[in-house]
């Protein structure tokens, strides 16, 4: 990850101790954000739960900082599992 997103990892980690974080810059002006978080407080939630998660997390960054965000949230297992196929 690069370190004009460590903020962003900051954040997430502060909420999700677990996670591991991987941000993209999607159009090369740092404020729009591609972000993959797994994490196995996703576990049984739907996918807008775990998207709010990640909301609430970064309200003020988005309020601030970032200007969109595209959200990948996936479990442990679910995670293994693409990296093997």
């Amino acid at each position: 990850m690069s370190s004009d997103f460590a903020f962003v990892e900051n954040i997430i980690l502060s909420g999700l101790p677990d996670a591991k974080v991987m941000v993209e810059d999607m159009t090369g002006t740092r404020d729009h954000l591609a972000i993959t978080v797994v994490s196995d407080a996703f576990k049984g939630k739907l996918l807008i739960e775990q998207h709010q998660i990640l909301m609430d997390l970064l309200k003020e960054e988005l309020k601030m900082r970032i200007h969109a965000v595209k959200l990948t949230t996936l479990t442990k297992e679910k995670f293994a599992n693409l990296a093997k196929g």
